[in-house]
């Protein structure tokens, strides 16, 4: 097994999953991990949620290891 195979900082970012949170409106949502935002589906409201820091932000192997496509998603929420 290498490294990259148990990276626990990368887990989070191969294996998106469903998060809770609560819209304007009072509806609670589902939002999923790897998203900034989403549209609430009861109000059409976009819905932010804070990206934590991720080891994206800090390893010089994280391109390689989570890949191209999950890096830049990354980093282009980031910009806004």
């Amino acid at each position: 097994m290498s490294f990259f195979d148990s990276c626990p900082g990368s887990k989070r970012i191969k294996e998106p999953f469903p998060e809770n949170n609560t819209c304007g409106c009072g509806r609670e949502i589902e939002i999923w991990s790897d998203e900034e935002e989403t549209a609430c589906p009861h109000c059409k409201k976009k819905v932010n949620r804070v990206m934590p820091k991720t080891c994206l932000d800090w390893c010089g192997m994280a391109r390689e290891c989570v890949g191209d496509d999950k890096f830049r998603k990354h980093f282009k929420q980031k910009e806004v």
